[in-house]
């Protein structure tokens, strides 16, 4: 059988939509979706860094078999920026106000990874989750000055106090070494 280039570019045509198929049928989620199912008027309060929402919840595998949910809890408070939830859900609540309601879909990297959570979530998994912000509570200028400050003088603190030991350490090898040469000298005296 003779290949032309016609034919080996249909057949090179036919195999990438087989695997652009192929991709499809698995619902391989590469990144995160986010997509608004009720916006509440006015929404005037947009969540930030540092806010701490309060939200309902219902996830589930792409299968539509649920792992987790809210619904016969309270409400989850997330701190948005302290890593409470998987990241690609707190991605997700980025830009939100209260009575918003989202479905985000999250890939495997930004939800449980190659590992997932057995026996519930098998690895590899992106997940759908159903969000309902019950409300959104915004940081005070004191908060804000104690997220972001606080970190920064302590960083600052940590060489200052290393300094500061190793001074003192010093201070007491030389006293000791001072001792002890004036000790050796009142011995060859005698």
């Amino acid at each position: 059988m003779k290949f032309t280039m016609k034919s080996s570019g249909l057949l090179l045509l036919f195999a990438a939509l087989t695997c652009r198929v192929a991709l499809a049928e698995d619902n391989v989620v590469e990144e995160l979706q986010v997509e608004t199912l009720v916006k509440p008027e006015p929404c005037d309060v947009l969540s930030v860094i540092g806010d701490t929402l309060q939200i309902h919840y219902t996830g589930k595998l792409l299968d539509g078999k649920v792992i987790d949910t809210s619904l016969s809890r309270d409400p989850l408070v997330v701190e948005l920026g302290k890593r409470t939830v998987i990241i690609g859900l707190e991605q997700s609540l980025f830009g939100v106000c209260a009575g918003q309601k989202i479905k985000a879909t999250i890939p495997a990297h930004l939800a449980y990874g190659k590992k997932g959570y057995p026996p519930t979530i098998p690895g590899d998994a992106a997940l759908e989750f159903e969000v309902e912000v019950i409300s959104v509570s915004q940081q005070t200028p004191w908060q804000k000055m104690v997220n972001n400050v606080f970190p920064i003088v302590c960083l600052a603190l940590v060489p200052t106090l290393l300094g500061l030991v190793g001074l003192y350490l010093y201070k007491q090898a030389a006293q000791k070494q001072c001792k002890k040469k004036a000790k050796d000298k009142k011995s060859k005296k005698k």
